[in-house]
């Protein structure tokens, strides 16, 4: 992973430092990620006395084992088809059966929901690895399985002696081969060589005898040191590789929907929220649960190392101390709660998306349900996954069909598009932009619910909007609920600018009588279309977390991914409402170009006459200089034009309406027998301001033409706002 700036991360060492002061730790290594990159990685205190601990050391990892290792196997065979996690234990170590354990299953001991006591009652009755084993079929449950949630390493016993069953190999030779060495995890391993033993930190003193290299854990050292529950030593530089790996979502190590359904929370039968192997953050009783999201999860270890993943802000944390180490009396917690509070104040991210509130709600609305989703690019959570794939592998619930809208799924094509397959889950994708833009009975046939995804632009002639309405029309047609998930508007939800659509323009590019600018997200039209429209579906909106109404787009801390092909930026959203109000007519607006709506040309149009013209306009939050440019695609493919380069020099004080009918005159007064005027019209909203222009009207004298259908609009939309 790549380097980055610590110093927002500072605070770290004072922590640190004040820990190890008040005795509750000799010292501590710590590992910040963020985004792919190491923002912090420090090293304090000391490792014996005298020598200070440095940030290579090797620790103990404890309960780190359970995830790092013994998950991860398990979840390999079940990739490769040699392991089901419904299936009882004993269907594959059958005397695991014995003594009323036949029941319990893979999930079961993964989730810590099997029954069995947290640990052996007695380790002396036996000895080595086979011993704990034959210990294991000896065990009665003590609750029946899948009946409560105990926290036992005699689970993860049993799921290290099934992947020695399953592949005829030893838990540490499985774990080196398929795990570490794939990841670069040079120091982790159950057996430390005499180099590695020299730079591992203490972590007892038994018998007088201080323990270095030597698992601490007594079960697990008297398996012989290899075992699922412990006896795993790394690095924190090694947890690093693992945490990145586990966001990438697998990277080579395993399959994207199989993180997920790892990292996913299960709610158990008693209520606890667990992941497979992964312990899920409870806020009232995590070190890192009251601190970090409810999506983050990790795994702490006794001797007090920790390693915990936030995927909503794409960051982890690794805490490596030894508090047993003189005695027995340290405590790591403080340190934790108090890390992963700095850390996730730093990276907190300002707004959460509609699809991450529903995450954090685990899906409970869609539970037991046939879902179909409408989404592209987008549509995804703060972790990078889709949001099909977060529904897809969602417990509970049935992914049954995709819609995509006009650019389709990938949000990269132009034109009508045909329907397709989506190659993760396999279902089709049915285009609400080709042979039809209204969902059809077959493509609707069986579901109870359709998730909305989308990110809209805040324009009106931008045709996300039209395609949730003419859903919305279907599903109340047949009783199918529909769920929003919210987005930001981009250019801000706080503006209202621009005339009012005349009814007679009604069409895809405009489906209600709205302004240019609506100040409205996607959620709040969704919820002034059903009922100004009087469509009557079933709606629910996922609101936003942390959106003020005046947020730009690169102000809420949310990363940026193109909404369609030609809206690359904020930069870029600003200016389109205003230069796609020319677009309908007989010029290119820059798409098939590096900048779209940044430019503005066609072959007859002088460069020098049109940058002249609308600079001496003084236009607010604008200027131009002259351009030629070749698009490769769209209006004038090939053909060499000429026009102006629009730079936005102040988005606070553009008024797009005002510069867009600042266009349509400059173009008409210019080149009236080449400027296709009347084209113009449905973009603009309204014939009569086309017409106005074409009778030599000021445009700043039209802006007054509007205002009342504009105040008339504001008094509506103000029954649908959702957000401050």
């Amino acid at each position: 992973m790549a380097w980055a700036d610590p110093l927002p991360l500072a605070g770290i060492g004072i922590l640190v430092q004040s820990e190890i002061a008040a005795g509750h730790i000799p010292g501590a290594v710590v590992l910040v990620g963020h985004q792919g990159k190491i923002v912090y990685r420090a090293a304090f205190g000391t490792k014996s006395p005298g020598v200070k601990l440095r940030a290579d050391a090797i620790f103990d990892l404890a309960s780190l084992t359970k995830p790092v290792a013994t998950s991860e196997a398990v979840m390999q065979l079940v990739e490769a088809g040699k392991l089901r996690l419904d299936d009882p234990v004993a269907l594959y170590w059958p005397e695991f059966g014995l003594n009323g354990k036949a029941a319990i299953t893979v999930r079961q001991l993964l989730t810590h929901t099997s029954g069995l006591r947290p640990d052996f009652v007695n380790i002396a009755d036996w000895r080595g690895k086979n011993g704990a084993y034959a210990a294991l079929d000896a065990e009665h449950p003590i609750r029946p399985p899948g009946s409560a949630t105990i926290y036992s390493d005699l689970n993860f016993i049993a799921l290290g002696a099934l992947v020695e069953k399953i592949t005829r190999q030893p838990l540490d030779v499985y774990a080196r081969r398929h795990i570490f060495a794939p990841l670069g995890m040079k120091n982790t391993t159950f057996d430390l060589s005499p180099a590695q033993r020299a730079r591992a930190v203490p972590t007892d003193v038994e018998l007088g005898r201080m323990l270095q290299g030597t698992v601490q854990d007594p079960t697990a050292a008297r398996m012989g040191g290899v075992a699922g529950h412990a006896g795993l030593f790394g690095t924190a530089d090694d947890l690093a590789r693992f945490a990145a790996m586990t966001l990438n979502g697998g990277a080579h190590i395993l399959a994207p929907q199989t993180v997920a359904q790892m990292t996913n929370a299960e709610v158990l039968p008693d209520g606890a929220l667990r992941g497979l192997g992964w312990d899920i953050a409870k806020p009232d009783t995590s070190d890192f649960g009251a601190s970090f999201g409810p999506r983050s999860f990790g795994h702490t270890g006794y001797t007090g190392t920790a390693l915990w993943i936030d995927p909503t802000t794409n960051s982890f944390v690794v805490i490596l101390t030894s508090r047993l180490y003189p005695s027995d009396h340290g405590d790591a917690k403080p340190l934790r709660a108090a890390i992963a509070d700095l850390v996730a104040r730093v990276f907190q991210p300002k707004v959460l998306p509609g699809i991450d509130v529903l995450e954090d709600q685990h899906f409970a609305p869609l539970l037991g349900k046939r879902v179909g989703v409408l989404t592209n690019l987008a549509g995804r959570d703060l972790a990078g996954r889709r949001t099909i794939d977060a529904i897809a592998n969602a417990p509970g619930m049935t992914l049954a069909a995709i819609f995509a809208p006009e650019h389709g799924l990938a949000s990269d094509r132009e034109g009508k598009i045909d329907g397709s397959h989506d190659r993760a889950t396999g279902l089709p994708v049915y285009s609400l932009y080709g042979a039809t833009t209204h969902p059809t009975d077959q493509m609707l046939n069986g579901l109870d619910a359709i998730v909305i995804d989308l990110q809209d632009v805040g324009v009106r002639f931008y045709t996300y909007p039209t395609t949730v309405a003419y859903v919305m029309q279907a599903a109340s047609k047949r009783g199918i609920e529909v769920y929003i998930l919210d987005r930001p508007d981009p250019i801000d939800a706080a503006v209202v600018q621009g005339p009012v659509l005349d009814p007679a323009l009604r069409s895809f590019t405009g489906f209600e009588a709205m302004p240019l600018r609506s100040g409205m997200t996607l959620g709040e039209l969704a919820n002034l279309f059903n009922a100004e429209s009087h469509i009557g579906a079933r709606l629910s909106v996922i609101k936003m977390q942390g959106y003020a109404r005046g947020d730009w787009y690169d102000e809420t801390g949310l990363p940026w991914i193109n909404p369609s092909p030609n809206l690359r930026s904020v930069t870029e959203e600003a200016l389109y409402p205003a230069v796609g109000m020319v677009e309908g007519a007989n010029v290119s607006v820059g798409r098939g170009t590096a900048h779209p709506f940044e430019l503005l040309g066609a072959p007859w149009i002088k460069a020098q006459d049109l940058t002249g013209f609308l600079n001496g306009r003084a236009i607010a939050g604008v200027s131009f200089a002259p351009a030629d440019f070749t698009p490769s695609s769209d209006a004038y493919k090939g053909q060499r034009c000429h026009g102006v380069r629009i730079t936005l020099t102040d988005r606070t004080r553009l008024d797009a309406a005002e510069f867009g009918m600042e266009l349509v005159a400059a173009l008409y007064r210019l080149y009236p027998d080449q400027f296709r005027i009347d084209a113009t019209a449905s973009m603009v909203g309204s014939a009569g301001l086309v017409d106005a222009i074409k009778a030599g009207a000021d445009p700043r004298d039209l802006l007054t033409t509007w205002q009342a259908g504009l105040d008339a609009f504001r008094a509506t939309r103000a029954k649908y706002l959702l957000y401050p």
